[in-house]
């Protein structure tokens, strides 16, 4: 009986054994894996710092100066006018702010309705759902903007600046 019991102890060594080289395997794997993404990592940092080396030669002013006199018969370039920049007023609206057209108006006052039918047929749909009865009058009570004309008096003073971002 002690053959037997021998015989078990060594079959689990030799799995213990074969299990322990398996895990030791892989992890050499892994740090090979590591070792090759730390070079690629190196490699992508040092291609960004050239880049940032080249943007900064490229754009320096003298040198764009320089390109400017040499090619200024053919682009020629001109000073950016204070004319030439939009005022905040003239920006279009956010998509969100755009009225809503009150589709039922329309094709009601297309056939030869008069507006007052039509109003009718919009509270009639509305009243199933009596959000969109609001939603409908705040929608025709928006204006919609318009920019405002340049060159008329507007005062230097008055600058409304906003978001464009919702």
């Amino acid at each position: 009986m002690l053959k037997t019991f021998d015989l078990v102890l060594i079959g689990v060594m030799t799995a213990t054994a074969a299990v322990t080289y398996t895990i030791k395997h892989r992890a050499e794997l892994k740090l090979e894996e590591v070792h090759r993404l730390e070079a690629e990592i190196k490699l992508e940092k040092d291609t960004i710092d050239l880049l940032k080396a080249d943007w900064a030669l490229q754009s320096q002013p003298n040198r764009l100066e320089r390109l400017v006199k040499a090619y200024n018969e053919e682009l020629k370039l001109q000073p950016t006018e204070s004319t030439a920049l939009v005022h905040a007023k003239e920006l279009p609206m956010l998509k969100s702010e755009v009225p809503v057209p009150d589709v039922t108006e329309a094709k009601v006052s297309a056939k030869g309705a008069t507006v007052a039918s039509a109003k009718g047929a919009t509270a009639a749909s509305a009243k199933g759902a009596p959000d969109t009865k609001g939603a409908q009058a705040t929608a025709k009570a928006q204006p919609i903007p318009m920019p405002a004309p340049r060159g008329e008096a507007e005062d230097a003073d008055q600058i409304e600046t906003g978001s464009v971002e919702e």
